[in-house]
């Protein structure tokens, strides 16, 4: 019995120990959430939890116990029901403080276990985060240079279409003065058609004033 009290303190600690070790970081830390992870993998849960069982069914026997001694008449109890009450008392304070403990552990490493998880998550997460800024800078810097270069075009092209404005309206202005000179030209051609055409009526009738004196002569 004696051995039994030495044992479940001994764990009692041992948990206690381990509760605290969960509490700073360390490298031992990380070394008993890595043995807790292989524990927790195949068969381990399950002698686990039959070792609780077990535990759990003692302790209630040993409750069962206490209740049975504490329900007996004052008169009927002797020293040594007095000792085997305390021991029994005291077993079972300490199988339920284990117990206890134990789901403390297993909650703690669970906690533990998901919080490493979040923390990756969120690494990976702002390194995604990051990755898209670089690439939205990068985009807009692109983005920037093609807008500055289309820029640069739209400035070329529209002095190109100022240019060509003004060729076409030089060109107006020579096809204007030429029409003019055309027009000049038609006039001056008409004028001189009119005084040629007088001169072959004026020569006509000359060559027939002549021609009818020369006949009188003949006569």
């Amino acid at each position: 019995m004696l051995a039994q009290v030495q044992l479940l303190f001994m764990v009692v600690f041992l948990e206690m120990g381990l509760i605290l070790m969960f509490l700073f970081r360390t490298p031992l830390r990380k070394l008993i959430i890595m043995t807790l992870d292989r524990v927790k993998r195949g068969s381990g849960p399950l002698i686990v939890k039959s070792v609780a069982a077990t535990v759990l069914v003692i302790m209630i026997y040993t409750v069962y116990s206490i209740k049975e001694l504490q329900s007996r008449p004052a008169d009927s109890v002797n020293p040594t029901d007095q000792i085997l009450l305390a021991h029994q008392i005291l077993e079972a304070s300490l199988m339920g403080f284990s117990l206890f403990l134990g789901l403390m552990i297993d909650r703690l490493h669970h906690y533990i276990r998901e919080l490493r998880l979040l923390r990756k998550t969120m690494e990976a997460v702002k390194k995604q985060d990051r990755t898209l800024d670089n690439i939205k800078n990068g985009e807009a810097s692109t983005l920037r240079d093609e807008i500055s270069s289309l820029r640069n075009k739209m400035k070329q092209l529209e002095s190109e279409t100022e240019e060509k404005e003004k060729e076409v309206q030089s060109q107006r202005a020579n096809s204007d003065s030429l029409k003019g000179q055309s027009e000049k030209l038609l006039l001056e051609y008409d004028r001189i058609l009119e005084e040629n055409q007088n001169l072959r009526s004026q020569l006509q009738s000359v060559d027939q004033t002549v021609s009818h004196s020369d006949n009188k002569k003949n006569t």
